[in-house]
Order: C-alpha cells, then sequence, then structure tokens
C-alpha cells in the first residue's frame, strides 16, 4: 500500500475533531479544560477517560490507555495506521497525497479511487432523477406508501434508475471509460446501463463509500422476476461483506452499546425515521462471519429482527447461530407472521425492550418444532449442552421444563453441563412415551422376529436412544438379544399386528420431525409419504376390529 506523504498526515491531525470523533464511542463532559467520560476500553461505571481536546490525546487512569487521535481511530475502528488516517480524511474532508511507490501500486490504488469515484458520481446522477424529474413519480409514490419521508430517503441516498444507456453516456462525458462502467458494475458486456426503471439503494461501507446499490423493482412488466437485484460482485463490490446502512448506524451503535440488524433496506429507513439510529440491514440473508466482525468491533451486543416468516425465521436461526458461536450477546426480536419491521416502526423500541436471549428463544423454537416430548427433550438438552451455566441458560431451562411438564428433579438431565453428557441415557420418567415407543416395537420385533424385514427399512435415526439402536442392530444381525424385550412383548401383549403398527409410527414420528424442517421442494413428496404411513395404519386398525 502507498505510504501517506507526512505532511497529509499532519494535516488531517489538525483537521480532525478529537472531541466529536471520542463521542461516537462514549459520552464526553467538559470538566475544566479537558473531557470526562467512561472509558470505551474496558467497563466501568465512574468515569475515569480523559481527554484533551487542545493536544488531541487520551487517557484512561483505570486501564491506563492512552494515545493520540490515531491510535484512538486504530483501537476503536480496528484498522492500521494508514487505515486510521485515510478513515479520518474522509470524515474531516482531507484531500491525502501518497509518496511515490512502485507504477504496479500506483495503478491499483488511482483505478480504485476512479471506481469510487464514478460509483459516487452514479449515486448522485440516480439521486436527481428519483427527485427531479417526471419519471420518478412512481418511485416517490411507493416511498410515500412504505410510509418513508423525503428526508430520510434523501439521507440514505435513495435513487431511480431509467435504464438504456442514461448513466453510460454522462459518464462518458465525463471522461470513464466503458472499462471502468463495466468494473464498477454499472453497465452489462453491451454497454446498457445494468439497471434500469428500479429504485437504487447505494450499498457502501462502513466509510460511506458507495461500492454498489441494491435495487428493488417497480414495474410489473419489468423483465428481471426478483424483487431485488445487487450489483455483480467484482473489484469493490461483495455483498457478503456490507451492512446496509452501517456509516450511519456506527456512531450510534458504539454509543448505545447495541447493534439492531433487520433484514430490508426499507426496514432500516423506517426504524431510523421512527428514532431507532443503530439500525443496519443485512440485505435479504442471514449474517456472515465478516458482517459479525465488523459489528463486532462497535458492540457486542445483537438485536435480529427479521420478517415474522419461514425464511424470516430461518434467518434469524442461522445469524444467531453464527453470532452466538462469535461469542456475542444475542437478542432476538420475534414478529407477528406476515410484519416486518418496516410495518411496526412506531414503538419498536417497547418490541427492543421485550427481546428474548438467544438461549430463550432457540429453545422455545425447538419444542415447537419438536414431535413429541421425547424429541423436544432431546433437541433442547443439545442446545443447552453448549453454553455454560448462566441466568439465561436458567431460564430456558426452567422454561423447557415447563413446556415439557418435567419434575424439578429432573432438570439436571436436560441441561447437562458439557456436550458429550447429551448422549448419556434418559430416565424413563422423563419422557417415557417416545421411549416406550421405541422400546416396545422393538419388542414386537424380537417376538415375531419376521418382521426384521420390516425394520430393516427403519434406520438408526427412527431411534433416540442409543440403547436401542445398538438392540436394532443386534436384531437385524439375528443374534441374540437382551431377553426381557420379549417378557415386554408378553406383559404388553404385542401380537404381530400391533408391532407392525408400532413401526409404523416410528416411520411417522420421523417424517413428521423432517417435514417441520423440510424445504419447499421436499414437502410434498414426504407429505405423500406420511399419507401413505397414515393410510397403512389405519388399514390395519380396520383389520384388526375385523378379526375380533
Amino acid at each position: 500500500m502507498a505510504r501517506i506523504k507526512d505532511a497529509s498526515v499532519d494535516e488531517v491531525k489538525a483537521a480532525a475533531d478529537m472531541v466529536a470523533v471520542v463521542s461516537g464511542r462514549t459520552q464526553l463532559r467538559k470538566a475544566g479544560g479537558r473531557y470526562l467520560g467512561r472509558c470505551p476500553f474496558h467497563e466501568e461505571r465512574t468515569p475515569s477517560f480523559s481527554v484533551n481536546a487542545t493536544d488531541k490525546l487520551y487517557y484512561c487512569f483505570g486501564c491506563v490507555a492512552k494515545g493520540d487521535l490515531i491510535t484512538f481511530v486504530r483501537e476503536t475502528e480496528q484498522l492500521d495506521f494508514a487505515g486510521a488516517v485515510e478513515w479520518l480524511a474522509d470524515r474531516f474532508n482531507v484531500q491525502l497525497e501518497y509518496e511515490e511507490t512502485s507504477p504496479q501500486q500506483d495503478a491499483r490504488r488511482r483505478r480504485r479511487e476512479r471506481l469510487l469515484e464514478l460509483l459516487d458520481a452514479a449515486a448522485s446522477f440516480y439521486e436527481r432523477y428519483l427527485w427531479d424529474s417526471q419519471a420518478g413519480s412512481l418511485a416517490r409514490d411507493y416511498l410515500v406508501g412504505r410510509g418513508l419521508g423525503e428526508d430520510v430517503c434523501r439521507e440514505y441516498r435513495l435513487g431511480l434508475a431509467l435504464g438504456g444507456t442514461t448513466l453510460a453516456r454522462k459518464a462518458r462525458e465525463r471522461g470513464f471509460t466503458r472499462e471502468e462502467l463495466l468494473a464498477a458494475g454499472l453497465v452489462n458486456r453491451r454497454g446498457n446501463d445494468y439497471f434500469a426503471r428500479r429504485l437504487l439503494f447505494p450499498l457502501g461501507d462502513a466509510r460511506g463509500r458507495v461500492l454498489g446499490f441494491q435495487a428493488r423493482k417497480l414495474y410489473e412488466d419489468d423483465p428481471l422476476r426478483a424483487k431485488y437485484v445487487n450489483s455483480p460482485e467484482g473489484e469493490l463490490f461483495r455483498k457478503g461483506d456490507l451492512l446496509y446502512g452501517l456509516d450511519r448506524a456506527r456512531a450510534a451503535i458504539a454509543k448505545q452499546e447495541r447493534a439492531v440488524v433487520v433484514e430490508g433496506n426499507t426496514d432500516v429507513l423506517a426504524l431510523h425515521q421512527a428514532g431507532v439510529e443503530p439500525v443496519v440491514a443485512s440485505m435479504g440473508t442471514a449474517l456472515t462471519e465478516r458482517q459479525l466482525k465488523e459489528l463486532s468491533r462497535l458492540s457486542t451486543r445483537v438485536w435480529l429482527c427479521f420478517d415474522g416468516d419461514a425464511a424470516g425465521e430461518a434467518a434469524t436461526l442461522r445469524g444467531m447461530e453464527l453470532a452466538a458461536a462469535q461469542g456475542l450477546d444475542v437478542r432476538v426480536v420475534a414478529l407477528p407472521a406476515g410484519f416486518d419491521p418496516a410495518d411496526l416502526a412506531d414503538g419498536f423500541e417497547q418490541r427492543l425492550s421485550r427481546a428474548e436471549s438467544y438461549l430463550g428463544y432457540r429453545v422455545q423454537l425447538e419444542i415447537e418444532r419438536a414431535a413429541d416430548r421425547q424429541e423436544g427433550f432431546v433437541r433442547v438438552r443439545e442446545v443447552l449442552s453448549r453454553f455454560e451455566d448462566s441466568p439465561e441458560r436458567q431460564d430456558a431451562i426452567r422454561y423447557a421444563a415447563d413446556k415439557l411438564d418435567l419434575p424439578r428433579e429432573t432438570q439436571a438431565g436436560l441441561a447437562p453441563r458439557v456436550a458429550a453428557s447429551a448422549t448419556g441415557s434418559v430416565s424413563p420418567r422423563l419422557l417415557d412415551a417416545g421411549e416406550r415407543l421405541e422400546r416396545s416395537a422393538l419388542a414386537g420385533v424380537a417376538a415375531h422376529r419376521f418382521l426384521v424385514t420390516v425394520l430393516t427399512e427403519l434406520g438408526p435415526e427412527h431411534f433416540d436412544s442409543e440403547e436401542h439402536r445398538r438392540l436394532r442392530e443386534q436384531l437385524l444381525g439375528g443374534g441374540e438379544v437382551d431377553p426381557e424385550l420379549d417378557a415386554r412383548a408378553a406383559a404388553e401383549g404385542i401380537d404381530a399386528r400391533t408391532a407392525e403398527e408400532l413401526l409404523l409410527r416410528l416411520r411417522e414420528r420421523r417424517i413428521r420431525r423432517e417435514l417441520s424442517e423440510a424445504d419447499p421442494a421436499r414437502t410434498l413428496e414426504l407429505q405423500a409419504a406420511l399419507a401413505r404411513i397414515l393410510a397403512a395404519m389405519e388399514e390395519l386398525a380396520s383389520a384388526q376390529v375385523f378379526s375380533r
């Protein structure tokens, strides 16, 4: 990377406002000739962080963190020296000059600067068409219909693409080449504008530099079926690296020590308009590791607020799993089905205050997805076993115990302290229904060995108990099995027809579990298989009645 000239570094230091920069991380108050606040580098209740606005230095009497303006930006923004200087130069409008470097390095830097300049100019071009042209009336009406005011739309630089070669011509007139337009993702291979007749949301990095666009469909006769289309992945634009609105939310996220993550761009605008400032969007997908890393530089607390539908729930689940794995404090705002955050923007702070912990939400979800108490027990235990003891974990245990109707003395078995214990045996008093179904089915096969051929159609996944999986293997192998199975069959009066029905019930349970998580492509197949099993069970029941 090219070295920034010392004169430019000095110019940045002179132009930058130390108090404004630090205030983005912690609230400061004037105390004599200095400013005081709580240290952004360690947890504290009593302010011990001192800022010298004149010399642009800071010092913490608690953790002894100290340095100058550039050091502060390096530490808080996780940047190297050059990156911190560039960050400050962008914020305080200082033009940097670089030392002479290799021709290749200079060429790469100049090319990047040209592409960034082109994308910023394109955003301005699209903005003018949205607000100043008759063609923008439909897009403006759409925004009004979504309850979005002009002020917030202008703040986030929304625009309108007309299509054809409108943008390409203007860019060429300003000296940009077709190759640069292609590299910036603004034209297609034929030289036509990449976006046509769509509402545009500029997508920028954490410093607010436009790297690409997301385009929303406005017309029913749009040849592209997708509601949203992004800039093509290229030299600058990589969707998985970006969070919509992060540049405008950074200061609020750091100051409020929380990041509110929603799914769509209009959700960000609506919530920001309603006064929720630390809000960003993942742009319709689950959070990525790179996006979470960007957020973790600002706060360790993340609120996830995805749409209240199946896709939104799936995105929330993937995002919170990844965030929890990275050690973030994750909260989930569950929305009513059919609503998104933009629909509920007024009073959204109240919803945020009622957000559930990751563990609480996840345990609730696992119980709802389970086919029976046995499966719910196994699902919850697997989740809880991955976490150390905490107030949230205790709340989740109590919730699960109540929903699964478990006696108090069995709660230790629900929440083992290490993941390995999740495979241990389950007390028959806990979940006897699921246990009894599996063991009775195996007892029926042991008593009526010709049903081994039916048992071969059931895999290990049909049995939750490890012991029952071993018994299944023994029966399939034709060897001796625990005599307790024969005794059980005799005691419960399990005849051949009953044993066959029990095996069908195991298959039914498995399919219902798969249906709860199946994608649309498999749903019809699984429903058909379930219908066949239910019909077979009905036929068995009818045969038993008529045989009496």
